[in-house]
């Protein structure tokens, strides 16, 4: 019952938090060849795990405001680099993007701990939990990932690719990028309320 219930709780956590989901598909936009796309992925999760268990568990102490505002600039930083991505040298996202991914996740893993701190943890089943929580989160972003793949291979095949290329790939980074800019401000807006 402990497992079912958190494991359902990670998937609905990750696809309600569209500041994660947008992180994702950042990555997805960005990174070029199965095999990288794989490691960064692979990379994100990993992290995110790390610091979502070190927190959840009071090994690391990280306030919660901050870490929503810095979550939100590791989204700006990721616009910017889809932004300029074919305009010159390729930025430090394109050239280590698992190593970017490794760094960024660390931080989401504690926004992921923040989410979990506020419904809690059985006393009893602690570890059991979190393991689920965390299965949830990736059962979820797995979900997301694949129907993004999907739905990209969709576009290929119905041959929308070079209207996509024209006008939605140049568009995306500034949406991503104007949202990940609200949620800074509105984050740090937080911190005098």
């Amino acid at each position: 019952q402990v497992a079912r219930a958190y494991t359902v709780m990670g998937v609905e956590h990750i696809l309600g938090g569209v500041d994660h989901l947008l992180f994702v598909l950042g990555l997805l936009l960005l990174v070029r060849g199965a095999w990288l796309l794989v490691k960064t992925i692979t990379a994100f999760t990993v992290a995110h795990s790390f610091t979502l268990a070190a927190a959840t568990l009071g090994w690391v102490h990280v306030p919660q405001p901050p870490v929503e505002a810095v979550i939100a600039l590791s989204i700006l930083f990721l616009a910017s680099e889809l932004a300029k991505r074919n305009a010159g040298p390729a930025g430090l996202m394109e050239r280590f993007p698992w190593i970017v991914a490794f760094i960024f996740g660390l931080l989401h893993g504690f926004g992921f701990a923040g989410a979990l701190r506020q419904v809690g943890l059985p006393e009893s089943d602690i570890p059991l939990a979190l393991f689920t929580f965390n299965l949830g989160v990736e059962i979820g972003q797995l979900a997301f990932v694949g129907a993004m793949l999907g739905l990209f291979a969709l576009v290929k095949r119905i041959n929308l690719t070079a209207s996509l290329e024209r006008y939605l790939r140049p568009a995306a980074p500034y949406a991503i990028g104007t949202l990940a800019s609200f949620w800074f401000l509105e984050r740090m807006a937080g911190f005098w309320a």
